[in-house]
């Protein structure tokens, strides 16, 4: 038996694939339709802290579903909540201070400042009647020189602790001065922001969902050191979900973002997923540079990306699909199309 024939079989197979696949653009644009194949595709996400420090707990699995905002994962907290603690106390303290200084003197401290001032001024008067006593009896030689010097000195002392006291009482009647509330104020500044970004701090402790989505890996265990370099969870995002396509140059005059398409799957056979070409590639693929003749042109084929609408997460990555594209439609209407589910 000659073995010709079973090699032609493979090249017989790849060239009539070949041919239905170039061939189902052009018969169903007759139709008024056309039908791609592709994958569906989804984002994701490499979900890490925003901090440094061993990992206490991860609250989910892979599979699970999780909502945006739920809590996915936490580290340890103990340092971060005794910073925190430091943080408010030196708040309040440097609160305290400004209030200090803005109130200025207690009644009690300015009127104890006045009773210090009329002792001194007492002091200085009899100080200085003293010296003025010692004077005249030295004309008369009843005191010696050293007497009225020594007198003089005291006048003079009990004079500049009068002084002090009257300059004391000034500054407690004026209050803090500008320069020393302004101070305050900037250190109170500072501690608002130590606390602040002390709080900050423990709150990113928490690993939460950015999105809803579902858990596709799980990278670290709890006891872990984890960094922000280190990612714990990779999120696949439920929404957007598109189909990845590839369309025929003939047909790229006639599809529009905006276009609706319906989508089907082999999984679920019977059930339509609506949905609408939400991307077009500006350039070519898997051609050569340089298209010189007519056939090469017809080769010619640009990624398409067609969103569906998903409620019940039942597309998932990598599924194989179906696009059905409405040629029929004017290009107004295209554009005019659904954006995004329940449009």
């Amino acid at each position: 038996m000659s073995r010709k024939p079973l090699l032609l079989l493979p090249l017989l197979a790849i060239a009539g694939g070949l041919y239905y696949w170039q061939s189902q653009a052009s018969d169903s644009a007759g139709d008024g339709q056309s039908v791609l194949y592709g994958n569906v595709e989804i984002r994701e996400a490499q979900l890490a802290f925003n901090g440094s420090e061993h990992l206490a707990e991860v609250r989910v699995e892979e599979g699970d579903r999780v909502k945006a905002g739920q809590v996915l994962a936490r580290l340890h907290t103990e340092l971060l909540r005794r910073t925190l603690e430091q943080a408010r106390a030196q708040l309040n303290a440097r609160q305290a201070q400004l209030d200090k200084l803005l109130a200025g003197s207690r009644p009690e401290e300015i009127a104890a400042a006045k009773a210090r001032l009329d002792a001194a001024t007492a002091r200085a008067r009899a100080a200085r009647d003293t010296w003025l006593r010692l004077q005249s009896l030295l004309k008369r030689k009843l005191t010696s020189t050293e007497e009225v010097e020594v007198a003089r000195a005291n006048a003079e002392a009990a004079a500049a602790e009068r002084e002090a006291s009257a300059q004391n009482l000034k500054l407690l009647q004026a209050g803090a001065r500008a320069e020393d509330i302004a101070a305050a104020r900037a250190e109170l500044a500072s501690a608002k922001a130590a606390l602040a970004l002390a709080s900050q701090h423990l709150a990113d402790a928490e690993l939460k969902a950015p999105r809803d989505g579902i858990i596709r890996d799980r990278l670290a265990e709890p006891g872990e050191f984890v960094t922000p370099q280190n990612p714990v969870l990779t999120l696949a995002f439920t929404s957007p979900v598109w189909v990845r396509s590839y369309l025929p140059e003939t047909l790229l005059g006639r599809i529009q973002p905006g276009t609706p398409v319906t989508i089907h799957t082999d999984s679920y056979p019977d059930k339509a997923y609506p949905g609408w070409v939400g991307f077009i590639s500006p350039s070519a693929e898997f051609t050569p540079k340089n298209v010189e003749t007519p056939e090469l042109r017809t080769r010619l084929v640009y990624e398409m990306r067609a969103f569906a609408c998903n409620p019940d997460g039942e597309l998932r990555l990598g599924m194989p699909a179906t696009v059905q594209l409405d040629l029929d439609r004017d290009h107004a209407a295209a554009q005019a199309g659904p954006r995004r589910c329940g449009d």
